[in-house]
């Protein structure tokens, strides 16, 4: 979900007072032929480097590893040396774009100049659930390129059943043995639907809480927390894929990939359900900067957006780490490429595309947003959660 009424007021007090120290623009890099892409790890299938993505796409890329917060990422960009340096950029979570387009950061996009725009999913297209998160008032500033809509990962040779519900996370059966994410954004979301979906508490829209619902959801955690309920708050990925592959913890609210490198790593059967409550949606998206525009590089960028809609990459993402396609026809492809994915491989993207378009059906879904307008609260009753 966006935060379409972000603003100077509200961008200026998540930076702080770190930002007027990051003020000056540095200089920018020498130009050249490859597209400066200031990315995660994450953004890319293939070869451990970018070549793979590099021939695929017909350009050279300068990719930069992306810092982890959306706050510090925005800082960069606006008040910060980021335009100078980045043709193209990643997001850190929902309303990003917003954010950074409000503030002249990135550029809006011609899709016609993108061929596989044919192919995106249709959740993306004008009226759809997803299409406010790749457009700022209205004009297409983005591509998605990875999504998912995030779960509970459980050990099902323990459990011995499929679990559906986020109720387990808070039941005393596995008290001692649950762990949540120590992050506010999804744990307050995927609470907060829980608790409106089973009538636990009256909230309104779970991706943007007034001050008293993020006070309601915290106190039931806090409460939850010091009777033992938790064994942990998981920080970091490899944090979360021990938990599980140790069975230290049973039941984990986690991202998809946890859950598939924890499995494999245990050679425990340890799935991601389908929360009949909802979940929390995302994507991630790539950018156009004000300044790989204005260098020229818009058309390497719309071949790197043209390869992040193609069912090349859409397969390898959902075969790797799990993470869901942004557009159509991935079976087909994998049926008609034989030789790129064998039998095994071809049957767990089956299974996770199948899983994937369940949990995206749910109703109670609410879409991802780092900045709520409440963010402060948000903030304020996190730390009082963690100090519980």
């Amino acid at each position: 979900m966006n935060q379409t009424d972000f603003n100077r007021r509200q961008l200026m007090a998540l930076m702080g007072s770190a930002a007027v120290a990051a003020g000056l623009p540095g200089s920018a890099l020498a130009q050249d032929a490859a597209l400066k892409f200031w990315a995660p790890g994450i953004a890319k299938v293939g070869e451990k480097d970018w070549s793979d993505m590099a021939k695929q796409s017909g350009i050279e890329i300068a990719a930069i590893a992306k810092s982890a917060r959306a706050d510090e990422s925005i800082q960069k960009m606006v008040v910060g040396d980021g335009n100078a340096l980045y043709d193209a950029m990643t997001d850190n979570g929902g309303g990003m774009e917003d954010a950074l387009a409000s503030q002249g950061a990135i550029a809006e996009l011609d899709v016609s100049r993108i061929p596989n725009w044919a192919n995106i999913e249709p959740r993306y297209l004008e009226g759809g659930a997803a299409a406010d998160t790749i457009r700022h008032e209205g004009k297409v500033v983005a591509i998605p390129y990875i999504s998912n809509a995030d779960a509970l990962a459980f050990n099902h040779d323990v459990i011995g059943e499929e679990l559906s519900s986020w109720e387990v996370l808070f039941d005393d059966q596995f008290k001692g043995r649950a762990a949540l994410q120590n992050d506010f954004g999804p744990t307050l979301t995927n609470t907060a639907i829980y608790l409106k979906q089973s009538g636990k508490q009256d909230i309104e829209n779970p991706s943007d809480m007034s001050e008293a619902e993020v006070k309601g959801v915290c106190q039931f955690l806090i409460d939850k927390k010091k009777a033992g309920q938790f064994r942990t708050f998981w920080d970091g990925f490899q944090n979360g894929v021990d938990l599980l592959a140790s069975e230290e913890v049973l039941v984990a609210s986690c991202w998809e990939p946890i859950q598939i490198v924890a499995g494999r790593k245990s050679k425990k059967d340890i799935r991601y359900g389908t929360m009949k409550e909802g979940h929390q949606a995302w994507n991630n998206i790539v950018m156009l900067t004000r300044g790989g525009k204005e260098r020229g590089m818009e058309e390497a960028f719309y071949k790197l957006a043209n390869l992040y809609l193609s069912p090349w990459f859409g397969a390898r993402t959902l075969a790797g780490l799990g993470f869901t396609p942004q557009m159509t026809g991935v079976m087909e492809y994998v049926n008609a490429n034989p030789d790129d994915f064998d039998a095994d491989a071809k049957a767990a993207i089956k299974a996770r595309l199948a899983r994937k378009q369940e949990r995206l059906a749910v109703p109670g879904n609410s879409w991802q947003n780092v900045f709520p307008t409440q963010i402060r609260a948000y903030q304020d009753w996190w730390s009082r959660v963690q100090a519980a």
